[in-house]
């Protein structure tokens, strides 16, 4: 199944190419040589452009541009922090919850972030795409199992597939009487826009299933223009859309940020859905936050913006344990448990601005 698209030829995959733009200082070469031996590294020129040159510290700069910190790997981090291959029965598929599966059918991005959780296992020097006798395999998985009501397309970016294989795939799954909805997760609006064309929108609808879209981005700079443009096509369509954010130390750790950023999905229709604590993958200790903090931002979001702006701020337990919600708790409970099921327990509830209230409310 090793049918991509050509690669987009300005992309930037060296360091040295990297200094030359001047992204990244030349005295940091050797040790980014040694980083690119582990690690992919892509960055097109769409998110070139939107990076300030010379400035380490620049927001998009932090997720695409590698760095020496890459080579120090914490305790605890690990080459699946999520645990995905404990729960592949077959190659490609990942079946952690009851009614829906992750399908990895390629292993290639338009970008390769610099905290992601599958670095390992994406980009150059592994395999593209699954084979077309794995791909078969993964299809008979998915037929035998009818509890699988959701399956997620993902990898690497399944967006850097042709439309016609992307087209033939989603054809293949909602052929499958109990897949009701396909949900594609991907990059590329942001990182690659002109590839969100009309073949490839076409591509994305098969009859028989529902079609989802969670777009990845971390920064309100990210939405270029031409980023603006591919989501509106993909609204335009019919597409449901929802957002998909890792919370980065350096790039939207900090409450105006974050609000920009959510406020910019829901203005291009598209729904905030997950707020990621960032994953132990190795090498990202650097761009991690601690939860308490990824609390204190969630807690300040209550309120202050639109619930048509709140995600759910989520942690992966690593071990292959699943997403558990780590948002801070707005309820504790005030007196001891009622036995009897008619009697409502008392509650101290937070609002938005800290005050504690009694719910129910003491009677004067």
């Amino acid at each position: 199944m090793n049918r991509i698209d050509p690669r987009l030829s300005a992309t930037l995959r060296q360091p040295a190419e990297l200094v030359a733009r001047g992204l990244a200082p030349a005295s940091a070469l050797a040790d980014l040589e040694q980083v690119a031996a582990r690690y992919a590294i892509a960055v097109t020129p769409e998110i070139a452009a939107l990076i300030e040159p010379g400035d380490p510290a620049d927001p998009i700069a932090r997720q695409f541009i590698p760095s020496a910190e890459e080579l120090v790997t914490a305790p605890g981090e690990s080459a699946d922090p999520i645990g995905d291959d404990v729960h592949s029965p077959v190659a490609g598929i990942v079946h952690r919850y009851p009614d829906r599966i992750l399908f990895k059918l390629v292993q290639v991005c338009a970008v390769y972030c610099r905290f992601c959780f599958r670095r390992e296992t994406v980009g150059p020097g592994k395999p593209n795409a699954l084979s077309d006798d794995a791909y078969r395999a993964a299809l008979d998985y998915i037929r035998a199992n009818d509890g699988i009501w959701e399956v997620i397309l993902t990898g690497g970016d399944p967006l850097m597939l042709s439309p016609r294989r992307l087209a033939e795939i989603m054809a293949d799954l909602a052929a499958i009487d109990h897949v009701k909805i396909i949900r594609i997760h991907t990059r590329v609006p942001v990182a690659a826009p002109a590839r969100v064309n009309s073949e490839m929108v076409a591509a994305l609808k098969a009859q028989g299933a529902t079609t989802w879209v969670a777009v990845h981005a971390n920064h309100p700079r990210e939405f270029s223009d031409a980023a603006r443009e591919a989501c509106a096509r993909l609204a335009d369509a019919g597409i449901p859309l929802v957002s998909q954010s890792v919370l980065l130390r350096g790039v939207n750790d900090d409450a105006a940020t974050l609000e920009s950023l959510l406020r910019t999905f829901v203005e291009l229709r598209i729904k905030p859905y997950y707020l990621h604590h960032g994953d132990l993958a190795p090498g990202t200790s650097h761009l991690r936050t601690t939860l308490a903090h990824g609390q204190k931002l969630i807690r300040g979001l209550r309120g202050r913006l639109s619930g048509l702006c709140q995600p759910e701020y989520v942690l992966d337990i690593p071990g292959g344990h699943g997403k558990a919600p780590v948002g801070p708790s707005y309820l504790s409970q005030a007196d001891s448990p009622q036995h009897d099921k008619l009697s409502e327990a008392r509650y101290r509830v937070v609002d938005y601005c800290g005050e504690i209230h009694v719910y129910p409310p003491r009677q004067s």
